[in-house]
């Protein structure tokens, strides 16, 4: 797949990378570049990469949208470099495999994660070079095994891991446990004015979220917790 230039290296390594406010207008032309919400599905999907190269990851293509993402690439002179999924699961119907059928990019997903037509495997700590941006990979399950999160400073995709208020759905009570460890070693030790896009509804400020962590890291709960759990009300 010729168009692939985006390379795992380890993690540790720093670029040194500006960051701009998420919109289609950047500051400088190393500036990491999010956009998102492609189509009008009620999932987000983003497109993140290198403002100076054009080069870049489509983050969680939803299967409607798979047209408009390939249209926005061509009609706004971006290279893609990659096709990454933060999970699979019964409500993101992921247009990753078509989006790479229809392009010169691999489809990637965590190793941990079962699923046919996939071209690369990510890792705990591996980083992307997209152009002259670095996006770190980091391997958060509770939600599913397999979920990931994708980090370029100051910005945060977060999959299904994280939402304003609260962690993603869970299935059991060790689910919830693990989503709460990946959360308390991976994502709560990020700094403050970290945004976090994740793979529904709004944006949110990390901040925000330790801090109604920590009330709900304060009080009991009730034996069996999982599902929809909300910080301030579970």
């Amino acid at each position: 797949r010729g168009a692939y230039t985006a390379r795992l290296r380890s993690r540790g390594v720093a670029d040194g990378v500006g960051a701009a406010p998420a919109a289609r207008a950047f500051q400088h032309p190393d500036d990491a570049m999010i956009q998102g919400r492609i189509g009008p599905s009620a999932g987000r999907s983003y497109v993140v990469g290198c403002a100076g190269t054009r080069r870049v990851v489509v983050v969680d293509p939803l299967a409607d949208d798979v047209d408009r993402v390939l249209d926005r690439l061509e009609r706004e002179g971006l290279t893609l470099d990659l096709i990454v999924d933060t999970h699979t699961h019964a409500d993101h119907h992921s247009g990753g495999r078509a989006l790479a059928a229809r392009s010169a990019a691999p489809y990637a997903l965590h190793e941990a994660t079962t699923c046919a037509g996939v071209d690369e495997r990510l890792r705990d700590g591996a980083a992307l070079e997209v152009g002259r941006v670095r996006i770190d990979v980091l391997h958060t399950p509770g939600h599913t095994p397999g979920s990931l999160c994708f980090l370029t400073d100051p910005y945060l995709l977060s999959g299904d891991t994280i939402f304003p208020g609260g962690p993603g759905m869970t299935g059991s009570p060790r689910d919830l446990e693990q989503v709460i460890e990946s959360l308390t070693e991976k994502i709560f030790v990020l700094p403050d004015d970290t945004r976090v896009y994740p793979g529904h509804g709004k944006s949110t400020v990390l901040k925000k979220e330790k801090d109604e962590f920590a009330a709900f890291s304060s009080r009991p709960h009730r034996s069996g917790l999982c599902g929809e759990v909300l910080w301030l009300s579970s």
